[in-house]
């Protein structure tokens, strides 16, 4: 018998990978929601094959996405599932106890992550790091916030809590280490507009310390040296995000770089008016 629970997957040319993630919520969850974003390949057909409710929403912020796929579940509980995961049996059991044993109070669960760079299992280094995958939709969401370009944050009503499952998730994080730098080169872009909208105070020292710290805690710190030279490549990727997304936050200010490319001039317009006197 399926658990009451809706899958809820956004997706976007994700043909690839899209199947085999599906697969381990085929015959458990009783609903799988899919909400592609315009794709070009056959990422629809491939998701009909899993369920009927399939949704087209073109994407601008991943906050209004999610929640748009939310909406249209029928269950209240709702578990996120992007294309590059996989549902482990241990969290399915675990998930399973949740729901029949819910205390009322906690809506909101951080699912840790087995993550990959490559073929390469990332053991070390705070790759395992939560992240919240299953929440109850009446009393959690995410954050619709105009300058949320990336890393949405998140909302729990008055009086509820969350909690951290002991089931893992498979994450493969990144393909390859080109699909690493991929992820960064846009990532950051994202990063980098919002920090402009927002007027974080962003100096070249303290992008520089940034990039620093990051790579030693993931690689010294969160013990990123043992999984050898692929703990290396990533502490140095995710410590270049840092330094990457502020040169781009210098390009921007220096020239408008960016802004019409990704359609955030309204955004822009907005916060520049904020901050001019009255």
């Amino acid at each position: 018998m399926s658990l009451p629970i809706s899958i809820v997957m956004i997706a976007k040319n994700e043909s690839r990978q899209m199947a085999e993630a599906l697969n381990t919520a085929k015959g458990w969850a009783d609903e799988i929601v899919v909400v592609d974003d315009e794709s070009t390949d056959n990422t629809r057909e491939i998701a009909g094959q899993f369920t009927d409710k399939i949704f087209t929403r073109k994407m601008d912020l991943e906050g209004p996405q999610r929640n748009f796929a939310a909406s249209k579940a029928k269950n209240d509980w709702v578990m996120i599932l992007d294309c590059d995961e996989r549902i482990t049996d241990e969290l399915k059991v675990e998930i399973e106890g949740i729901l029949k044993n819910w205390d009322q109070k906690t809506v909101a669960y951080w699912v840790p992550q087995i993550s990959y760079l490559g073929h390469y299992h990332l053991k070390h280094g705070g790759w395992a790091n939560p992240h919240v995958r299953l929440y109850n939709r009446k009393h959690f969401r995410f954050k619709e916030i105009p300058q949320d370009l990336v890393h949405p944050g998140l909302e729990t009503d008055e009086g509820f809590t969350g909690a951290v499952c002991k089931g893992h998730l498979i994450h493969y994080n990144f393909a390859s280490v080109e699909d690493y730098i991929r992820k960064i080169n846009r990532q950051t872009t994202l990063e980098a507009l919002k920090w402009h909208i927002s007027k974080k105070k962003m100096g070249t020292g303290r992008a520089i310390w940034r990039m620093v710290d990051r790579f030693f805690r993931r690689f010294i710190g969160k013990g990123g040296w043992k999984d050898g030279y692929y703990g290396f490549v990533a502490a140095v990727c995710s410590g270049f995000y840092e330094f990457a997304a502020y040169s781009k936050l210098r390009e921007i200010r220096d020239r408008g770089a960016y802004i019409k490319e990704y359609g955030v001039e309204d955004l822009v317009k907005e916060s520049e008016l904020a901050e001019s006197p009255c």
